[in-house]
């Protein structure tokens, strides 16, 4: 069973930076596509950024330019860097796996990212 975990949110001003992590455990990592996405209050789940197992990226327009994505499969990790962070993006922000063998995604239980002076 797959299970995603994020961790890395929290609470930073205007301007700030932050950096998620996620790791699905039980999965193949490195066949894995890894995603990450957001929910700001109420509004509906968005895109933000995707990376292959191959290492192509995909952007989402939200955070274009402000966001970077990487991943380590050595340590099945992912990671969201986020930089110059303004209140609009306060969200709960979701990892998802998404295997392209079994056509499965997988959620983690989302971090919340709060915005504010």
């Amino acid at each position: 069973q797959v299970q995603v975990v994020e961790s890395g949110g929290g609470a930073v001003q205007p301007g700030g930076s932050l950096r998620l992590s996620c790791t699905p455990s039980g999965a193949i990592f490195s066949l894995m596509i890894m995603n990450w996405y957001r929910q700001p209050p109420g509004k509906q789940r968005e895109f933000l950024v995707g990376i292959d197992d191959d290492g192509t990226i995909t952007y989402g327009d939200s955070m274009k330019g402000r966001a970077t994505i990487s991943r380590d499969n050595a340590k099945k990790m992912v990671y969201l860097q986020m930089n110059n962070l303004q209140p609009e993006d306060t969200a709960v922000y979701y990892c998802n796996a998404h295997s392209d063998l079994t056509s499965k995604d997988y959620w983690g239980q989302g971090t919340q990212v709060t915005v504010s002076s």
